[in-house]
Parts: structure tokens; C-alpha cells; sequence
């Protein structure tokens, strides 16, 4: 059975630093796992975006597997990139970055086309919307002035005609010969004059009864294309737009046959298809740059290298009881230490001088070193060099107050029996 001193001993091994360590290496593993699923949630909402932009570039099953590698190229650089120290392999450092750089731009790069589709989708519609405003403007600007400029003339012309009645009502008019001037009365002469004024006034009517029915095709149009921003069906409002712009073009060109006059040629209104295409992938998109459709294709990225990269630096779990004694017992084999500019302990891995001279073998404390890199308890500062993580301190403060426990219990223990004897 266990005597009462062993028990104490054991209990106060068992202190609170202790207690911490197995706590938060429990925690930092728990993390550790979650962090797994949501790596891998983020590669998979990244590759989507990538595969979306790059199909519309190249085959479909081929952008598929050259996503895939990408993906793959982005999880698999970071953990190796958080493995790697750029004192101890530069070369290697080096090309693992550049691997995940190009990885990057790529997964980026047509991530963004995605991005763009999403957050510019309402913009292009209303651009297309105000795009259509402008022709049918435009157009409606060159054509009102022709009818203004006819109107004119028509006038001119009427006033023209109607003072040549007056002159020869009252035998004033150039065209009478000498015998007949200054005769006042409704003669052949005034009679063939007012046909032609009375012409010309029924032409002017006929005209502005034209025009006429010309604005409230344009008042119409104008109508369904303020409609057209705020209708329900879409559809319907877009089809009475078209309806309506063709009716304007037929009576304008009709307009413009019968006078001789020559206009601009109306613009080519988008189809209903076109009108509501969604946006199409392309070159374009980089010349119109949207901050926030990129900013959103690199946060994904971002997030999937910054909790990759935490993921290789995290420790996995707390260390075995065999474990912890193998460490305390190997670390208490080195002998350079020093408190470093991070105020951390860091200690030389090295072997001394002495321990050079006498060949000494230093297989199982840097077994215990390399066990501690890799589980996060030591961070490697050159190839000389490491230092404690926050989480080494605790475990080798509980090893440190174990031993010096079983130290005071022994010499109490040695004092009890030269008392006794």
C-alpha cells in the first residue's frame, strides 16, 4: 500500500502549473482537430470559385483536376512552409513560398470572376438599364431637331405662300404683268395662288397631326421605360419598350422618306436575353476592377494558408507521462542556456566542445528535441539554436517540483533512519 508520504509526494507533483498544461495542450488539440474540417470547408468553397472562373477559360474536367491541384498546392506548401525554418534550408523555403505564391495567384485570379458575378450583378443590370437610356436619348435628341427644323420650314413656307396671296388679291404680286397690277379682287391669278397656300396649309396640318401622334409614341416609350426599373415582369416591361422604340423608328422613318431627309441610324437595343444574360467570365472584368470582389476571392485563400499554417505550428496534444520523463530527462543533458530577446529560454543544441573532444553520443536528447519540435513544445531558432514554447514551461516546472519533492522526502527520510539508529 502507499505510505501517507508517497501520497503527498504524489499530490503535490500533480500542482497547478501541472494541471494547466494538461488543460490547454488539451484545448490547443481540440482546436487542433476543428481546425481540420474548417481547412478543408475553406478548400472546397476556394476550389468552387476557381473551377467556376477557370471553366469558363478551358474544358471543364480539366479545370476541374488543375483546381484540385491548386487546392492541394495551397494546404499541403503552407504546413510544409510552417515546417521550415529559412536559417536552416533557404533553397527549400524559397521554393516551397514560390510554389504557394503561384498556387495563390491562380486560385485568386479566377476566384475573382466569381466574386465579380456575385457583387456586380445588380450594377451591370443597372448599367445595361442606363445603357438603353442613353441610345434611345441620344437617339430621340438627333431626331426631335429634324422635326423642329421641318416644323420651321413648313411654316416659312406657308407664310411665304399666304403673303403671295395677299399680293395677288391685291394685284401687287411680281408675277403680274403691267396692265393687271393694282387690280384688287379674286381673280384666275389669286385663285391658282391660294390652291397653292391652301395646299401647303393642309400639308402643314397633316404634318403636325404627324407629329403629333409621333410624341405619344415618345411619350409612350418614355412611360414603359421608366416602368421598366420598377415592374414586376420584367419580361412584359422589356417587350414594351422594344414595341414601343419600333413604333418611333417606323414613324420617323417614315418621316424622313417622305421630306428627303436623311438621319442617323437608331441603335441596336439589346434582346430580352441579353438584357437579362448573367455576367460571362472574361478579360473585361480586370479593366472594370472591383476592390471588393477581390478582396473577397483573397480573404478565402488567406484564411485557408493563415489556419494551415497555425495548424502545423500548434502541438497536436499533450505529451505521455513516458514522454514528459524522457524530455525532462534529456533536456537536464544540455548545458548552454540563456534568456533570448523574446524573453523566452533558448537553449544550444550543439554539442560542446568537451562533448566533441570526447565523442560523446547526443542520439537521445536530440531525439527529445526533435520530439518537442515536432509537437510544438520548442521552436527552432537556426540550426544551433531552439527555444521553449509558453506551453514547455508548466510541464517542466511540474518535473522540476516532483523531483525536488522527492529530494526533501528522501533526506527527510535519511534523517528519520540516522535518528533511529
Amino acid at each position: 500500500m502507499n505510505s501517507p508520504e508517497k501520497i503527498k509526494i504524489k499530490i503535490k507533483a500533480a500542482g497547478v502549473g501541472y494541471l494547466i498544461n494538461r488543460i490547454q495542450t488539451l484545448f490547443v488539440g481540440m482546436l487542433r482537430i476543428w481546425t481540420i474540417p474548417i481547412v478543408l470547408m475553406l478548400s472546397v468553397a476556394s476550389g468552387f470559385t476557381t473551377f467556376y472562373g477557370m471553366s469558363h477559360f478551358i474544358i471543364p474536367w480539366i479545370a476541374l483536376v488543375i483546381t484540385v491541384a491548386i487546392q492541394s498546392i495551397v494546404v499541403i506548401c503552407t504546413l510544409e512552409l510552417a515546417g521550415i525554418h529559412w536559417k536552416a534550408n533557404r533553397t527549400r523555403y524559397l521554393s516551397v513560398l514560390l510554389s504557394l505564391i503561384i498556387a495563390l495567384v491562380a486560385s485568386v485570379s479566377f476566384s475573382y470572376f466569381k466574386f465579380y458575378e456575385v457583387s456586380e450583378t445588380e450594377t451591370i443590370h443597372i448599367q445595361r438599364l442606363n445603357d438603353i437610356r442613353a441610345d434611345i436619348k441620344s437617339y430621340l435628341g438627333e431626331v426631335l431637331p429634324f422635326k423642329s427644323k421641318l416644323l420651321a420650314q413648313k411654316q416659312v413656307d406657308l407664310e411665304l405662300a399666304s403673303k403671295e396671296v395677299s399680293q395677288a388679291y391685291f394685284g401687287t404680286h411680281p408675277e403680274i404683268i403691267a396692265g393687271y397690277r393694282n387690280q384688287v379682287g379674286k381673280g384666275p391669278f389669286w385663285e391658282r395662288f391660294n390652291e397653292i397656300y391652301q395646299a401647303k396649309k393642309q400639308s402643314l396640318g397633316e404634318l403636325e397631326t404627324k407629329f403629333l401622334l409621333l410624341d405619344q409614341s415618345v411619350q409612350q416609350l418614355q412611360a414603359h421605360l421608366a416602368d421598366l426599373d420598377v415592374a414586376t415582369n420584367v419580361e412584359s416591361a422589356y417587350y414594351d419598350v422594344l414595341n414601343s422604340f419600333r413604333e418611333v423608328q417606323f414613324k420617323v422613318n417614315q418621316l424622313s422618306s417622305e421630306f428627303g431627309q436623311s438621319l442617323p441610324d437608331p441603335p441596336m437595343l439589346l434582346t430580352y436575353n441579353q438584357f437579362i444574360e448573367d455576367i460571362k467570365p472574361n478579360m473585361a472584368m480586370w479593366s472594370g476592377f472591383s476592390l471588393f470582389a477581390f478582396v473577397c476571392a483573397a480573404m478565402v485563400d488567406f484564411f485557408t494558408v493563415l489556419l494551415s499554417y497555425r495548424l502545423e505550428l500548434t502541438a497536436p496534444g499533450p505529451l505521455t507521462q513516458d514522454e514528459e520523463e524522457l524530455v525532462f530527462e534529456c533536456l537536464r543533458q544540455f548545458t548552454q542556456f540563456r534568456i533570448n530577446e523574446n524573453d523566452e529560454l533558448e537553449m544550444n543544441i550543439e554539442k560542446s566542445n568537451i562533448e566533441k573532444a570526447r565523442r560523446y553520443s547526443d542520439w537521445s536528447r536530440m531525439f527529445a528535441v526533435g520530439l518537442l519540435l515536432s509537437r510544438g513544445f520548442l521552436r527552432k531558432i537556426d540550426k544551433n539554436t531552439v527555444e521553449f514554447a509558453p506551453n514547455l514551461y508548466p510541464l517542466m516546472a511540474a518535473k522540476m517540483g516532483d523531483r525536488i519533492t522527492k529530494l526533501r522526502a528522501e533526506a527527510q527520510q535519511a534523517r528519520q533512519v540516522t535518528e533511529h539508529e
